[in-house]
């Protein structure tokens, strides 16, 4: 299931040029197929998180396969422009997969087991960038646009198939009550947020559809958040953020998601950018695909390497240590990115960095909170991950435009520099939330039972 959640991010950004071209739109209007399943996911991931804390996790698994695997085969078929949206839109309940699966680990596996699993998990979206962004361009680039989304259909039935044998029962659980008015307030609010951040670019950011947008995010969130804080089963429980360890894994998923993409897109345009222009290397997509491997190998190492040194004591000092590595790789990229063999190695030094950030932040939320709010806990971590990707991408595409010179098609060189002193910034503001918000020396069983006891008290009323 993680590497469908990867697949399916991976068929979004790459794509784009080809759908245009295909399906004879513009390349703004392109864009829908990559803002459309950020919306949807957006949407759904937390309704899922929610529903798969209960007996229907199981079900709530399948169904998302399900959903992937139409909306994959879908948007394959050549039907025009409209059904390839709706596909992709049935693409974006694959979002939600993830933490119902290290909700599922929790549950299922044994202590020293369900660490590291939970860690492999949390990675799997991270890692799967690297491997299907050039995996995608190559079926893309040689086989053409349907062929890439039958790729998908298949990897997304295989998982189906496999997840039917191998997911175990979730019947054991106790009910969990879907909070409809938390869903429809928060769904709407982060629809706002991802359209503006989406499509500000093309609307202007501060034109009045931009501006309807943001207003309509802030006031709806705004509102969602005093509901949940009052209601006694909310569809996320913000009183979690009390405990430090939850809220460090919230802030550093938005700003670690966003320093992950502003590097990512920064790095695929300056890749595909002409020699002679910008200092760029003149590589084709497939290429720009290629130079993100290294992101993923360094992510899957951060997998394998995380769980150990938490064993050993030191998780505290991991998401500090991780973002100062960040932070070197984006000075790197800032003052040298001439040769791909420097981007390789920047690219691996960042993999690492936001492979371990991700690959602690389940132990920092499962310490924290009860077993039957994992899946609600992971989900909204999850919502604000994509929330990061979103305005990292954007966040790229708007510094780029400002340092692109009139009447000119690409941007100068020192709008990749002042781009990338930019993610040093933001990498500074994850450090500093890593080295003062975990609460790693809180015992977790103690944490567990005052959630319990209040999970408790709220049943009985």
């Amino acid at each position: 299931m993680g590497i469908v959640v990867a697949v399916v991010s991976s068929l979004g950004a790459p794509l784009i040029p080809k759908i245009a071209t295909a399906d004879g739109v513009s390349v703004t209007d392109a864009q829908w197929s990559l803002t459309i399943t950020l919306l949807v996911g957006a949407i759904a991931t937390p309704i899922m998180g929610r529903l798969g804390d209960g007996p229907a996790r199981r079900t709530v698994m399948l169904a998302g396969l399900v959903l992937v695997t139409a909306g994959c085969a879908l948007a394959a078929l050549p039907t025009g422009f409209a059904a390839l949206l709706v596909g992709r839109g049935l693409q974006g309940a694959g979002l939600g997969l993830t933490p119902l699966a290290i909700a599922t680990a929790r549950d299922s596996l044994p202590p020293h087991r369900a660490r590291p699993t939970m860690a492999m998990l949390s990675i799997t979206t991270v890692a799967g960038v690297g491997l299907g962004y050039p995996v995608t361009g190559l079926i893309a680039e040689y086989g053409g646009l349907h062929l890439a989304y039958w790729f998908g259909a298949v990897v997304s039935l295989v998982a189906l198939l496999t997840a039917v044998r191998i997911v175990p029962s979730s019947r054991h659980l106790p009910r969990a009550r879907l909070d409809v008015p938390g869903a429809v307030l928060l769904g709407a609010g982060l629809a706002a947020l991802i359209l503006w951040i989406s499509e500000g670019d093309a609307w202007g950011w501060f034109s009045p559809r931009s501006v309807v947008a943001i207003v309509v995010a802030v006031v709806t969130t705004a509102t969602w958040v005093r509901y949940e804080v009052r209601h006694q089963r909310p569809l996320v429980d913000l009183r979690l953020l009390r405990h430090r360890g939850v809220l460090a894994a919230d802030v550093t998923a938005v700003l670690a998601g966003l320093g992950m993409y502003l590097l990512i897109s920064l790095v695929v345009q300056f890749v595909q950018t002409p020699v002679g222009t910008a200092g760029g290397l003149g590589g084709s997509v497939v290429v720009a695909g290629l130079v993100l491997l290294p992101f993923s190998a360094g992510s899957f190492a951060a997998s394998r390497i995380t769980p150990v040194v938490v064993s050993r004591g030191g998780g505290r000092l991991l998401i500090p240590a991780a973002s100062a590595l960040a932070l070197a790789g984006m000075v790197l990229f800032g003052l040298l990115r001439h040769t791909i063999g420097e981007l390789v190695v920047v690219m691996a030094v960042v993999g690492l960095a936001v492979g371990t950030v991700f690959a602690v932040m389940p132990g920092m939320i499962t310490r924290a909170v009860a077993v039957q709010e994992t899946g609600s806990a992971m989900s909204f971590n999850q919502v604000l991950r994509y929330v990061g990707y979103s305005t990292g991408s954007a966040l790229s595409a708007a510094m780029l435009a400002a340092h692109t010179p009139s009447g000119q098609p690409y941007p100068s060189a020192s709008g990749y520099t002042v781009a990338a002193f930019l993610g040093v910034a933001l990498w500074l503001m994850t450090l500093a939330a890593g080295a003062l918000l975990p609460a790693w020396h809180q015992p977790a069983g103690r944490a567990r039972r005052c959630l319990t006891n209040r999970a408790a008290r709220s049943r009985h009323e």
